[in-house]
């Protein structure tokens, strides 16, 4: 079987060498890496624009194409987050957390560094995986019914609104205001308009990326409104800061090895997009890692472990789509449509009918991360020197970019107005010291479990005996009353610590 294997991987990379293929799969990264810097303009843009163009291509280098815009684009998003607090993508919201945080103490250089370095082993794994667990990871995707997803959303839910530093009343408040936000919308199970306040643009729910953008890209420059000094000057960062120290990739390790196995993980489940993903991986960096406590001061494990997890998750997508022709979120979904347009049905067939595809399209994730690494060498010292640009004409720029990215998302200047609303919201938390990445965790997994719940009793004429007798979600559901738990036990611990300082001091 290895050498089977093993020939048809000699297979793959012969398709995705010839000169053609290479060039497209060439165009596809760089397109991706480029549009990825900018706010807004994602992979799902990219490839909506670019989809009628392989109308008239070849299968083979229209697909490679699309798959590189894909993968190169997760890259390109992370740029922006680090170097200036703008989640370009919402699964890169959290990389701001810590990434920021680094630029601000002259270390963004070290943190591109090591987002490169985690994209790398975490994308190989993820095609290792695809290669050779491929059987495997779909059986287990086939044993998570609504019940057990609910169980994992919750656990996820749990873990990310305890994660943030400071006060956890005040990571509870703001993950109940992402709950009450993901609520928005139209209810798919009655059809029933929640919280639309006779908003017909509301109907569908509040997007995503306008939250994203507006909590974390728009209140920034909001609390920044009167800085004129040059963000460069601050941040001090050297084209030699970008090679992280041999003690970095050490501390580092660790949580790319945690980022990769989270997205491995939730890569084989259908229906689980990247944001939720790397939400997942740094709240369980949050709670086991060695460093756990310093999350969101500004490490290196707060920028490898979700960049890992969304790396490894982008390889690994391709298993339900390719396999049983299930799209893991809309950008896969996409591709299935290529696939379809070109005359190909995703499906166990798949391997067996367009070999050719198949394995050139995993010999091209590793020649298209290779080009990805060649290509943002000269390119990192591009995006570093875009911190020498003065505040007053960088963050207008970047409004702009935001604006014209939200807007061509669905033509909808509703949809900017939302990102205005939701920076002066996120100026307004950030002033007060509440922290806004609760509220973008409770709307990514509050709807989704929600939805599994309902679906669960529903299955279940409204026996919650369904939680219990299927040991997956059991077991999930433990670790869940194991951490309410543990943080009741924190809390009491530390009410009473306080409460003996206060009586020794007035004594």
């Amino acid at each position: 079987m290895i050498g089977q294997t093993l020939h048809d991987l000699w297979l793959g990379f012969g398709v995705a060498l010839e000169p053609h293929n290479l060039l497209w799969s060439f165009v596809g990264v760089l397109l991706g890496n480029l549009i990825g810097v900018l706010p807004g303009m994602g992979a799902l843009s990219a490839i909506s624009i670019l989809l009628p163009l392989t109308y008239t291509m070849h299968l083979i280098p229209a697909i490679l194409m699309l798959a590189g815009i894909f993968y190169g684009s997760q890259y390109g998003g992370a740029i922006g987050a680090i170097l200036l607090n703008l989640p370009c993508h919402p699964s890169h919201a959290v990389t701001c957390i810590d990434g920021y945080k680094l630029t601000k103490a002259g270390k963004g250089g070290t943190a591109l560094g090591i987002t490169m370095l985690a994209s790398f082993f975490a994308a190989s794994v993820g095609i290792i995986v695809m290669i050779v667990a491929s059987p495997l990871l779909v059986k287990i995707a086939f044993d998570f019914g609504p019940a057990e997803i609910f169980a994992i959303m919750l656990l996820g839910l749990l873990c990310g609104a305890t994660m943030s530093r400071g006060s956890k009343l005040k990571g509870l408040a703001m993950t109940g205001l992402g709950l009450l936000i993901g609520c928005v919308g139209t209810d798919v199970n009655s059809g029933t308009a929640r919280y639309t306040f006779g908003f017909v643009e509301l109907s569908d729910k509040v997007e995503l990326v306008a939250l994203a953008l507006g909590l974390f890209g728009v209140a920034e420059f909001l609390r920044n409104v009167n800085q004129f000094a040059e963000i460069g000057k601050m941040a001090k960062v050297r084209f030699r800061d970008m090679r992280p120290s041999a003690s970095e990739i050490k501390q580092a390790l660790p949580a790319i090895l945690r980022g990769t196995f989270i997205g491995t993980l939730f890569g084989a489940l259908p229906g689980t997009g990247p944001t939720i993903t790397t939400f997942v991986a740094l709240a369980l960096e949050s709670k086991i890692g060695k460093n756990r406590k310093k999350i969101g001061t500004g490490i290196v494990e707060g920028v490898a472990s979700p960049e890992a997890a969304s790396h490894s998750k982008t390889q690994v997508d391709f298993i339900p789509t390719m396999s049983l022709g299930i799209p893991g979120d809309p950008v896969m979904a996409l591709l299935l449509g290529a696939l379809m347009i070109q005359g190909v049905q995703p499906g166990p067939q798949l391997v067996n009918m367009h070999a050719d595809l198949f394995w050139g399209l995993i010999a091209s994730f590793w020649v298209g991360n290779v080009i990805l690494i060649l290509l943002n060498v000269p390119l990192i010292g591009v995006w570093v020197k875009l911190l020498r640009i003065p505040y007053q004409y960088l963050y207008p720029t970047a409004l702009f970019f935001i604006s014209i990215g939200v807007y061509s998302t669905n033509n909808s200047l509703f949809e900017v107005g939302e990102v205005l609303v939701f920076g002066v919201m996120g100026a307004i938390f950030a002033f007060f010291e509440f922290p806004v990445a609760p509220i973008l965790l409770g709307y990514v997994l509050g709807p989704m479990v929600e939805e599994n719940f309902r679906r669960s009793l529903m299955l279940s004429n409204g026996n919650f005996n369904i939680f219990y007798e299927h040991p997956i979600a059991l077991s999930f559901l433990g670790v869940c009353g194991f951490l309410v738990c543990v943080q009741l036990i924190s809390t009491f611990i530390s009410y009473a610590r306080r409460g003996a300082r206060q009586q020794n001091a007035s004594a």
